[in-house]
């Protein structure tokens, strides 16, 4: 096994690391709001939501904030869980693993951005294709409940706050893609050696 190579001199590793230690208190405090019972979310997490609704009009967010809301954030509430159960633990996993510069975690990366890529994917196709307001004041009415429609400027806001979430874990997929690639290729070579 070859020497533990230091942070710095990795930058899509350290890249990767600041993004999952970012991202563990977005998932925790913002995102699993989504499916907490609303008596376990404390009222300063339920009044930055909603200043980020009043912010954004996420129509994602805005969707399954309604009680109404059913099918139309049953997929939203799935990647949710997918968040928690798989990429919270991975968030984890992977700092652990790119501090001491495992090789054995570049599989579960592969899957993880593979994974968060698409469903990150998905939510921006989503919102890109919601209804926009030409004004702050109109409300768009989905399945006998309103939600504020985002404007232009709100939907260019909302690219602003997803575009990292889907640029950096479709880098991760490449990258690791590509180090497992090496790894195997020298493996392969290693046993024709043999």
């Amino acid at each position: 096994m070859s020497s533990r190579r230091p942070l710095r001199s990795r930058p899509l590793d350290l890249l990767y690391l600041c993004f999952f230690a970012s991202h563990i208190p977005a998932t925790l405090f913002f995102d699993g709001q989504a499916v907490y019972p609303s008596s376990l979310v404390p009222q300063a997490l339920k009044d930055a939501n909603a200043g980020y609704l009043a912010w954004t009009r996420d129509p994602l967010i805005g969707n399954i904030a309604e009680p109404e809301s059913g099918f139309l954030g049953a997929w939203f509430r799935s990647f949710v869980i997918l968040e928690l159960v798989f990429q919270l633990p991975t968030f984890f996993v992977g700092i652990r693993g790119l501090w001491k510069d495992s090789r054995s975690i570049y599989p579960l990366l592969l899957i993880y951005g593979a994974s968060t890529a698409t469903a990150t994917l998905a939510c921006i196709a989503s919102f890109l294709a919601s209804p926009t307001s030409p004004s702050d004041a109109e409300l768009l009415t989905v399945a006998n409940f309103s939600i504020a429609a985002p404007t232009a400027s709100q939907i260019r806001v909302l690219l602003g706050l997803y575009m990292p979430y889907l640029i950096v874990p479709l880098l991760m997929t490449i990258d690791m893609a590509q180090r497992i690639g090496k790894l195997m290729g020298r493996a392969s070579k290693g046993d024709k050696d043999n």
